[in-house]
Formats: structure tokens, sequence, C-alpha cells
């Protein structure tokens, strides 16, 4: 274990190096001018050069590049063209809100996925596996926003149940009250993630059924809800250890449009106001954190597999 941790800890190396250059290339790609977000009506264009300058932008790419990528081995990942605050402090601060958002949305997806695909995969063409399938089937189609909004215009509009925008309700310090503000933007996200986590545990059971094992359980008199949740569960967890490692990016980055609908202090809605702002130390930083995120969960979700599957240490 180990040797596979630090393994894979020396792939990450060239992968982050890679990752820089393409975020790197796409921003310096990207429409607009940075430098525009300085320029006042009256400003001369003596001072548009110098701020230019000042911001290292007059230089060729490579250099450009390279500056950049020496500051960011030293930990300093810039600082805001809009605010003038360090990229990683804004970052971190944020952090815990979308962390929170979306951990929640995660944990409670998979604890609805995990019996709803089993029932689904051991129901194969009834009317429980119609009905769950048509369920996914929402959750991947209808877009977020709109599933927001409407959310939003039910509960919050309609039946004054719960609040609409925000993490706080001003002037109010408690743990209820993020709770309240976190039902609507959690219960969005989880049913997206719900949607997918469902198909992948469906498609696992289906499998896992037809080998020898569960027939053998069957023999031995052992009930189809016992062979399924102590036997079958087994496997189909090992998919969504991928699924749960690939989402630790999306910690990150996953909720963008939710936040931004909920107006959630978190990450994502911090991306969109770069965006519009184009504050390109803000974009680069928050790529490549959510690719860092995104490397550590797949060796987390490794890590996992050897202890859910002991034979694939033996493999290795």
């Amino acid at each position: 274990m180990r040797q596979l941790i630090a393994r894979r800890l020396l792939q990450t190396i060239p992968l982050l190096f890679f990752v820089s250059i393409v975020c790197f290339a796409l921003i310096k790609m990207a429409p607009g001018d940075p430098v525009l977000s300085f320029v006042t009506p009256n400003m001369h264009a003596e001072d548009i050069e110098r701020i230019r300058h000042n911001l290292g932008l007059d230089k060729p790419a490579y250099v450009q590049y390279f500056l950049w990528l020496k500051e960011l081995v030293q930990g300093n990942l810039g600082y805001s063209l809009v605010n003038h605050q360090p990229v990683l402090d804004q970052i971190l601060d944020r952090l815990p809100a979308t962390a929170g958002l979306m951990g929640s949305a995660i944990a409670l997806a998979v604890l609805l996925a995990i019996p709803l695909g089993l029932v689904a995969g051991a129901n194969r063409s009834r009317w429980p596996d119609k009905l769950i399938n048509f369920i996914s089937y929402i959750g991947i189609s209808v877009p977020l926003f709109w599933l927001a909004i409407l959310l939003i215009y039910l509960f919050a509009i309609e039946l004054h149940w719960l609040p609409i925008m925000g993490m706080r309700t001003i002037g109010v310090n408690s743990a209820l009250d993020v709770l309240k503000h976190g039902i609507l933007p959690c219960a969005v996200l989880a049913f997206s993630f719900l949607s997918v986590y469902v198909r992948y545990i469906r498609s696992s059971t289906i499998g896992q059924l037809k080998e020898d094992y569960v027939q053998i359980q069957y023999a031995f008199g052992s009930s189809k809800r016992l062979v399924l949740f102590r036997h079958v569960l087994k496997h189909v967890l090992l998919p969504i250890i991928t699924l749960l490692g690939i989402s630790m990016a999306e910690l990150v980055t996953g909720a963008i449009v939710t936040e931004t609908v909920f107006s959630w202090p978190g990450i994502g809605s911090l991306g969109m106001t770069a965006v519009r702002g184009m504050d390109y130390p803000l974009i680069m930083g928050i790529t490549l954190f959510s690719a860092v995120l995104l490397i550590v969960g797949n060796l987390l979700a490794d890590i996992l597999y050897g202890f859910a599957d002991p034979r694939i240490n033996k493999a290795r």
C-alpha cells in the first residue's frame, strides 16, 4: 500500500505540470483583456501600458507562465485583479461553505442511491425498476438551474417554508439557520448525484446477480434480501468508490450553478464572479485547486479499493 501511494504521488507531478500548462494556455486564449478592468475613460495610453507592465502582461507568454509557475511552486497563487486579495486566501475562505454543501449532498445521495439501486437491479424490468429508472432519467435530464428555481418558487415563495438565498439570515447566528438555508441547494445537488449513482449501482447489481456465488447463496436457502444487502452490496460499492473519488473535484466546482442561483457564498459563486470580472489569477487558482482535489480523490479511491477488495492489493 505504501508503494502504491508513493507511486501515485510521483505520477501527480507531471500531471499537475500538464494541468498548469493547459490552464494557463486556455486563459491566454480567452477573449478579453484583464487590463481593461483598470482602465477609466480619462486614462492615457501611457498609463494603460504602465498598468500592463506592472501586471507583467507585456512579457512573452512563456515568460509569464514560468513566472507564474515559480510563484505557484512556492504556494503563491497570485493576487486577484479585481479586489487585490490573495487568491489562495479567497479559496480557503469559501471552501468550508462549498465543502459543507457538496459533502452533505453527496452523502445524502449515496445513502439513498444504495438501496434504490439494489432494489432496481434486483427487480429488473418490473415496476420498481421502471419507477426508479424514470426518476433517475428526470434527474439526469433536468437542468439544475431549472430545478433550483422550481424549488425556490414552491417552498420559498408559495409555501414560505424555507429561505430563498444566502447562507445565513442577517442578524441570526445559529446552526439551525444555516441548515434551513442549505436544504434547497443540498436537495438540488443530491437529486443530481442520486440519479447518476442509482444507474451505476443498478447496472452493477444486475451483473452481480448473475455470478455463481449468488446462486450458491440461494441454494443454501438465503433470502433475496439477505443476498442483496450482505453479499451483493460488497461488490456494488466498488464503482461507488470511483464516483466518490471523482466527486472530490466537484467539492470545488460542482456547485457553480446551484451556488449562483441560491447566492450561496462558496467557491462556485466565487468562480462565477471571477469569470464575469475576467479575474484570470483567481480563475486559474480555482482550476488548479479543483485539479489537485481530483487527483487526491483518485488516490483515496485507490486506497479504499484495497480495503473493499483485498484481491486488488494482491494483483498490484
